[in-house]
């Protein structure tokens, strides 16, 4: 039995209906570099040609500047097609794609070790 406003593709007992590879065709290598902090933004232009159903919810969640992790949360599909679906859209002009600006070294131990106490107090 399908989950209100999950369509065909999604089943209580079954989970996914299709398999997350299948959306992007089996492609698992994206047209550009895409990090997973990198913000995706709806461009207003229409896309030509045929997209699937994963690249319109994609596109709607879009609306304003959003990372690429969030949209693979918000579509329950793996990171990498993910990526394929929001590079096919920047591809075509509906999206913008900007890299992830770091203004501390994210490698930088005291950054580190603040994230990590900061997660301890949450548990």
């Amino acid at each position: 039995m399908a989950a209100a406003g999950d369509g065909p593709w999604l089943d209580d007992a079954a989970g996914r209906l299709v398999r997350p590879f299948t959306v992007s065709n089996g492609r698992t290598e994206p047209s550009i570099a895409l990090d997973l902090m990198s913000q995706v933004m709806a461009t207003g232009s229409t896309p030509l040609g045929y997209l699937g159903l994963e690249h319109g919810q994609a596109l709607d969640l879009c609306r304003a500047p959003v990372s690429v992790a969030e949209v693979a949360a918000h579509l329950k599909l793996p990171a990498v097609v993910t990526k394929v679906l929001l590079s096919d859209l920047v591809d075509c002009g509906a999206l913008t794609a900007k890299p992830p600006v770091f203004h501390h070294n994210p490698t930088d131990r005291s950054l580190l070790e603040a994230v990590l106490d900061g997660l301890r107090r949450q548990l």
